[in-house]
């Protein structure tokens, strides 16, 4: 069994840093936090982030623009959950997902929520086992928690039967 996945912290929102960052301390903070489960190669394509991509999704309308060139706990928590969903998900998908989330809950909720869920998954998947969800189910948790699934289901294939 993979520990690093296992040992896998989401850190939640009052973990973030409480300073803004620069792009480059934005990247290194992202690439350190997902080096266990997301194995860094050398080609762009498949970095966890880049320089570029978070351009792209302040373009795309996915991420506020930075405030004097400095990234905040809210752009750090979307960045985190981009990362993590859009091996599944694209990112037009990923934006009506945070949407949603944020429709039902304010940021550091709606974060959290999805950390907590996203460590349940990976738990339960890793360890063979259902991933169920404790929460009485309306609309948009049952979504939240098939997203969840659905990210820790590929993680899993990948991690134990693809890059062996």
């Amino acid at each position: 069994m993979d520990n690093d996945i296992l040992n896998f912290h989401m850190p939640r929102w009052n973990e973030l840093p409480n300073i803004d960052l620069y792009l480059d301390q934005v990247v290194t903070f992202l690439e350190d936090l997902f080096k266990n489960i997301v194995p860094l190669k050398d080609n762009d394509e498949d970095k966890v982030i880049t320089k570029t991509m978070i351009n792209n999704y302040v373009k795309h309308g996915v991420l506020k623009p930075p405030i004097n060139k400095k990234y905040n706990k809210e752009h750090l928590a979307r960045l985190i959950v981009i990362c993590i969903i859009k091996k599944v998900y694209s990112i037009n998908d990923i934006n009506s997902l945070i949407k949603l989330a944020l429709e039902t809950s304010g940021i550091e909720v709606s974060y959290n929520k999805f950390c907590i869920l996203l460590e349940k998954a990976i738990n339960a998947i890793f360890n063979k086992k259902d991933f169920v969800y404790d929460e009485e189910l309306t609309e948009e948790r049952y979504i939240l928690k098939n997203v969840v699934q659905s990210v820790t289901n590929k993680l899993y294939i990948e991690k134990t039967f693809l890059n062996k």
